[in-house]
């Protein structure tokens, strides 16, 4: 337990050195303003109301308790206006500011991380919480260290303030600290395990939101009986949160009552009253306004200590737990290594993959194994085989988004190892199968950049067979997240304008993932027809179910198990009649039955 309280002031500070660095502004408004604006009124329970009490009991005080007012309403005025202007002009502008500062910080390192970070769920997850709270969670680290900072500066002005009047209180006031103080961290305690106790529920509960209100899943629950068996696992959830949850309140319960009540009914309220009630009818050694002060300052002093040692622990835990998520993401190490060539070619050199074996981290399977092949200049590869052969892997390992585990592929014979990865990567065009298009103008989404040639790109659209006239050309806006006239497309137009982007960008290399998925033959046969002739200046490396897209490549390579079982054009393949002539002909008999 201790380890995790020193991890979460730890996680507690770095957030604010995070946000100082960013935003120091903002970290100094909203300290010095909160507790301006209420340090006026945490004294006028105490100074202010004993100052009245005495002038009013006096008899002939009017004036003075006027003047008194005046200043106090005045300076409360202007710590306002101060206050007002800080937290409804400057605070938003800071926020986006910080807003900016947490996602930008984030992409960047993102972009860092290596492919295979996203195969790690607890990577992924920390990812995601990162984007999903890491504002809140600022926000909350901020407005904690404020209510904290205004307490403490309230506690040590008040005891000031109870001391001059009479020091006895103040021993009423530590003992109650006292008491409080250790009932507090075990409130704490049991808040952190609640929480631990109940995330696996709450992950539950966030699949559960994402099933019923993401598009994904939106036709199954309607056709099917998805819906009501998601929704009983649903109410199941709800009522185990229910039994976990409830010891820990009973707990928590117990515990606020022993901190909160008893400590300051006993000694604050009866104790203090008692005393300065005393010496203020009986002895007359205080007057009504030491009286009141006191009894005013010492359950103000109560109170903020029950806040401290209870409420804002159990918050610095809370949001350490998920700055630690946070710091864990910005701390991943990369494993792949940059290399220093950084060399671009106009023209394709050859590849090959040289006794190249490979396994996914944290496994012992080989997806790959003794791979050997060469990719001569402009040739038109193709990789078939069924799934989980290990097809989409080999391209992944040449586009180095995975290094090899034994073996190595070159470039022109240089260790693809040895280039500068991003230099690398610009000798690429690839098209995956699960692409994504963007809501951007039609030339972007083609181009991948916000200047895009429109000429160029209309060519990479021709050559990918896009012939759909959209109103505006390429300057048309796709999809309809920042533009309600924004255009929708079937599967197949998607499909076409992601192969485009790989014609539009000048580079040696191309590799098509599945490039006619969504098409129909027809509209296939049509785009094998225009990428041959689109790709005469590139080596091309594609991969496909569909064989008879297989029929144009050069070299047809056929995968099973992570191996190589065939090899050679289509022609010499269908003569081996093996499991490729297998496969075609299978295909090709579907087809003829259509």
């Amino acid at each position: 337990m201790k380890d995790k309280k020193v991890n979460s002031f730890k996680n507690y500070v770095y957030m604010l050195r995070f946000i100082f660095k960013h935003t120091p502004f903002m970290v100094f408004g909203y300290l010095f303003f909160d507790v301006l604006a209420n340090l006026p009124w945490t004294l006028s329970n105490v100074v202010l109301l004993k100052y009245i009490i005495d002038v009013a009991v006096e008899g002939e005080g009017l004036y003075r308790v006027a003047v008194a007012l005046v200043l106090f309403v005045a300076f409360v005025v202007i710590t306002n206006l101060c206050t007002t202007l800080f937290y409804e002009v400057s605070l938003p502008k800071q926020r986006e500011k910080l807003y900016f500062a947490i996602y930008k910080t984030i992409y960047e390192k993102a972009a860092k991380m290596d492919y295979e970070a996203y195969d790690n769920p607890e990577y992924y997850n920390d990812l995601v919480l990162a984007m999903n709270s890491m504002n809140e969670r600022a926000n909350a680290v901020l407005s904690n260290t404020q209510d904290i900072l205004t307490n403490i500066i309230g506690v040590f002005t008040i005891g000031a303030v109870i001391v001059t009047i009479d020091p006895v209180c103040l021993i009423f006031v530590v003992v109650c600290v006292a008491i409080m103080t250790p009932i507090g961290r075990l409130i704490a305690k049991v808040n952190v395990e609640r929480t631990e106790a109940m995330t696996p529920y709450d992950r539950k509960n966030l699949y559960f939101s994402r099933v019923f209100y993401l598009q994904d899943y939106a036709k199954e629950l309607r056709l099917s009986g998805a819906g009501k068996m998601i929704e009983a696992r649903y109410n199941k959830n709800i009522y185990d949160r229910i039994k976990t949850i409830a010891p820990y309140l009973t707990r928590q319960w117990k515990l606020y009552f022993c901190q909160e009540s008893l400590p300051m009914t006993i000694l604050i309220y009866l104790g203090i009253t008692l005393l300065m009630g005393y010496k203020a009818i009986v002895t007359k050694e205080a007057s009504m306004g030491d009286f009141a002060a006191t009894f005013n300052g010492a359950a103000s002093i109560s109170t903020s200590v029950f806040a401290i040692t209870s409420q804002f622990a159990i918050n610095i835990r809370e949001n350490g737990l998920f700055v630690e998520k946070f710091r864990k993401f910005m701390n991943a190490k990369e494993k792949m290594v940059s290399g220093n060539n950084k060399r671009f070619f106009e023209k394709p050199p050859v590849i090959k993959f040289e006794n190249v074996s490979f396994k996914y981290p944290g496994t012992d399977k080989y997806v790959l194994k003794n791979i050997n092949l060469e990719i001569s200049p402009y040739k038109k590869i193709a990789l078939v085989g069924y799934n989980g052969a290990g097809k989409t892997t080999l391209t992944n390992l040449l586009l180095r988004l995975y290094d090899v585990t034994e073996g190595a592929i070159t470039l022109d014979g240089v260790n693809i190892k040895d280039w500068d990865i991003n230099s690398y990567h610009r000798n690429f065009a690839a098209v995956f199968q699960d692409f994504s298009l963007f809501g951007a103008t039609l030339g972007e989404n083609v181009s991948m950049n916000d200047s895009p040639d429109s000429k160029k790109a209309e060519k990479a659209l021709e050559a990918a067979s896009f012939d759909r006239e959209l109103p505006n050309g390429t300057n048309s806006i796709l999809l309809r997240e920042f533009d309600d006239d924004g255009v929708s497309l079937s599967g197949g137009e998607a499909q076409k304008i992601a192969i485009a982007r790989a014609f539009y960008k000048d580079c040696p290399f191309a590799i098509l993932d599945e490039p006619s998925a969504n098409l129909d033959p027809i509209a296939e046969y049509s785009l094998n027809q225009s990428m041959v002739k689109a790709a005469e200046s590139k080596t091309v490396l594609f991969i496909s179910h569909r064989l008879s897209t297989t029929v144009m490549a050069d070299e047809i390579y056929m995968l099973e198990n992570g191996e190589i079982i065939e090899h050679g054009s289509h022609n010499k393949l269908m003569e081996l009649d093996g499991k490729y002539a297998y496969m075609f002909r299978l295909q090709a008999e579907k087809y003829m039955e259509k």
